[in-house]
């Protein structure tokens, strides 16, 4: 039986409405892909407090966490994952690439232009459905 692994993800949009995309590095599982940063929940944890704490470990910046925007479950070759994304802001430091290739911030227009991790398809989706 597959494992399944349960990870957030931040979409973290910035003031010019710009979502930071992060880039698998070539040692990463999935590597070369697009992702929302973030990672797995730790025993004891809440979703918000997990995904603050990746972000900080990861990106080196403070966010704020808000509504959730997907909850979505894909099955990998090897695991299973579900992926819950919510919309976030930074509020402290400067995200900066510490395990990840590259970041960079892409309008919500664009962001299909990239190509992005499976599990973290629906959620665009998601976010483009919503844009008024």
């Amino acid at each position: 039986m597959k494992k399944t692994v349960h990870v957030v993800g931040a979409i973290i949009e910035n003031e010019a409405g710009k979502i930071l995309c992060a880039l698998r590095g070539p040692e990463m599982t999935l590597p070369n892909y697009w992702e929302f940063p973030g990672g797995k929940i730790e025993e004891g944890e809440t979703k918000e407090e997990a995904l603050k704490r990746e972000i900080q470990e990861e990106l080196g910046c403070t966010i704020e966490v808000f509504a959730q925007v997907e909850d979505a479950i894909y099955e990998y070759e090897k695991v299973i994952v579900r992926l819950e994304t919510f919309m976030a802001k930074v509020i402290s430091g400067t995200p900066e690439a510490t395990e990840h290739a590259e970041l960079k911030w892409v309008s919500r227009k664009k962001l299909k232009g990239l190509e992005w991790a499976p599990a973290d398809i629906s959620a665009i989706e998601k976010l483009l459905s919503t844009l008024g």
